[in-house]
């Protein structure tokens, strides 16, 4: 499968954040979180923090990173590590394209060696 429509580059300023739902090669959602760090860069993390199982679309982003709204880890947007306590494990991230006005995401890879 290759990469699919998540929303429109206008959809989203610099720090913001929001969830979608992408189908994976078997047609199963796959919760993620599209960001557009304060640079205007675009990112695609996984929606789920590896350590409280909560949505990290509702937290806020800084410093190329997203911080979990509930216990506060930080989770490097480009390699999906995380930059602060208690979050141990990273989080996948994937690879993201702009074609004109649309932001492409493909959830079927992932693009940082983040294991």
């Amino acid at each position: 499968m290759s990469a699919q429509y998540v929303c429109d580059t206008g959809d989203l300023e610099p720090g913001e954040v929001m969830r979608v739902d992408i189908e994976d090669a078997d047609g199963r959602p796959v919760p993620v979180a599209i960001v557009r760090d304060t640079d205007g860069e675009y990112h695609a993390i996984s929606d789920t923090c590896s350590h409280g199982q909560v949505s990290l679309s509702d937290g806020e982003v800084e410093d190329g990173a997203i911080e979990c709204w509930l216990h506060g880890s930080s989770f490097d947007l480009r390699t999906g590590k995380p930059t602060s306590l208690p979050a141990t494990q990273p989080v996948p991230v994937y690879p993201v394209s702009v074609q004109g006005d649309s932001v492409l995401v493909d959830v079927t890879t992932t693009v940082a060696a983040n294991a």
